[in-house]
């Protein structure tokens, strides 16, 4: 079995190291407003798109 690799921009769930504030994690270009109601809508509608890729790709296997 091959592993995956992660690619070196993304830090998902991994945990900061030791002494690391979890904020220094983010790129430097890390500009979201997070508490921007559009920033919320945009969200949602990629969560939807890829739940339906998901299921798509799943009845597919089907």
């Amino acid at each position: 079995m091959s592993e995956k690799q992660i690619p070196t921009g993304i830090t998902g769930n991994l945990k900061p190291s030791a002494g690391q504030d979890e904020k220094n994690n983010l790129p430097e270009d890390f500009d979201i407003d997070m508490d921007n109601p559009q920033t919320e809508k945009a969200a949602v509608a990629i969560q939807s798109q890829f739940r339906k890729f998901q299921k798509k790709k799943q009845d597919v296997k089907s």
